[in-house]
């Protein structure tokens, strides 16, 4: 078995392949397909998962949430189960007994709501409005580029104010002065004091963007939302306190609030930023998982056609190979060469994956705005997985073209 078969056993293997197009051509598309898919897969996951690391990292590491149940699907508002409607709906009140707390720096109630924005006769569809309080960039990054944020006494009273998002601004008004106008949101009108505009990095899915902050208090009355899924309190530790440390103040807290006896559950839920990414390393790793079987059965299809082409090329070289052994060539010299020529057939079908994968990952780079691309280790993965592909579908004809009797060879026509 000789380095030295490498080179000749691949230009044997490329110029098979030239003589038969068609044929190498539906052999390794199986091989391409499989690869492919794992590339593209990979550059998805990688994607958000690169997206989700930057948003939790100016959202803060340490920022924990406080939620009235946490549950990885959101709960039928109109069905909750019992120990759900037994939990007090998350309360301002709450929040603010939280941030006076000297372990806590940052504590506040906000609700998510899907709402249209309109002005004029221009109306956007569905989007993100937050209603918040007047610190709500420390939890979400960015900066007002334009105007203010709604002041403290606005918070309090509830006022109709709204901090509009650089990019809803531009649907609602074009080049047109937006500060001061007002606008609808859900269908109630709004004063424009600010235009936010939102972080780079920050991760959201297609066609959810954050289009507006408005007051907690003026979401609170002019809207109609999902006490136990939309309401959250976002809690910050003071800097140099834990998040273990400032979780079980918040915890005492709350039960010193709510009146529970020591030994009673919680009727809240707390989970933090690791959990959130834990979550969605096991929602990501089923995922991927999933991707990974069909691809595989893609990559098996691909195999059997690699080992049905090197079986008709024995047969069909069977006079060449008894040539060979005559001149001394070895049964080990014989099966190498096989072997080469298989890898190198598939390796050329996980190559022409490879490109296709890379095409695909930075065609969903533009289009889900992703900061990442394809991973580099799914393409060497995948350049061996092609290369193992063909050893092990090339070793049975391989195989067979070594036992070769070379008398019984050299007759054959």
């Amino acid at each position: 078995m000789r380095l030295s078969a490498i080179p000749e056993g691949a230009a044997i293997a490329l110029d098979a392949i030239r003589a038969n197009k068609l044929r190498s051509g539906l052999t390794i598309l199986g091989i391409v397909i499989g690869v492919s898919t794992v590339m593209a897969m990979a550059s998805i996951v990688q994607g958000i998962r690169g997206q989700i690391f930057e948003t939790l990292e100016i959202v803060g590491p340490t920022t924990f949430r406080v939620l009235r149940f946490f549950s990885t699907t959101p709960l039928n508002p109109d069905a909750l189960p019992r120990e759900v409607r037994i939990r007090p709906v998350l309360s301002p009140e709450d929040a603010e007994a939280m941030q006076d707390l000297p372990e806590i720096n940052y504590s506040a109630i906000w609700v998510g709501l899907f709402e249209r924005l309109a002005y004029d006769r221009t109306r956007t569809q569905l989007l993100v409005v937050y209603g918040a309080d007047p610190r709500f960039m420390e939890v979400l990054g960015g900066d007002i580029i334009e105007g203010r944020t709604f002041t403290p006494t606005e918070a309090r009273a509830g006022t109709p104010v709204v901090v509009l998002e650089r990019e809803a601004a531009d649907r609602l008004f074009g080049r047109e002065n937006s500060m001061g106008k007002v606008i609808r949101v859900g269908g109630r009108p709004f004063r424009i004091v600010g235009i936010y505009r939102e972080p780079d990095n920050i991760f959201q899915p297609p066609g959810q963007d954050i289009a507006a902050i408005v007051p907690f208090r003026a979401a609170e009355r002019n809207f109609r939302y999902d006490e136990t899924n939309s309401l959250v309190i976002l809690v910050k530790p003071r800097t140099g306190i834990s998040v273990d440390v400032a979780m079980d103040a918040a915890t005492l807290e709350l039960r010193r609030i709510r009146k529970l006896k020591p030994g009673d559950p919680n009727t809240f839920d707390m989970i933090t930023s690791d959990q959130i990414l834990g979550l969605f390393n096991r929602l990501t790793g089923v995922f991927f998982l999933v991707m990974i079987v069909l691809s595989s059965v893609a990559l098996m299809v691909g195999g059997i056609g690699v080992m049905a082409i090197m079986m008709v090329s024995v047969t069909q070289r069977t006079r060449e190979i008894g040539v060979r052994k005559a001149m001394g060539a070895t049964r080990r010299e014989i099966l190498w060469q096989f072997l080469v020529e298989a890898a190198t057939l598939t390796l050329l079908g996980g190559a022409l994956g490879i490109t296709l994968g890379l095409g695909a990952g930075e065609v969903l780079k533009n289009v889900m705005g992703f900061t990442t691309g394809v991973p580099i280790w799914s393409a060497v993965t995948a350049t061996a997985v092609s290369i193992a592909i063909g050893l092990i579908f090339g070793l049975l004809p391989a195989s067979r073209a070594s036992k070769l009797d070379p008398v019984e060879a050299l007759r054959y026509e």
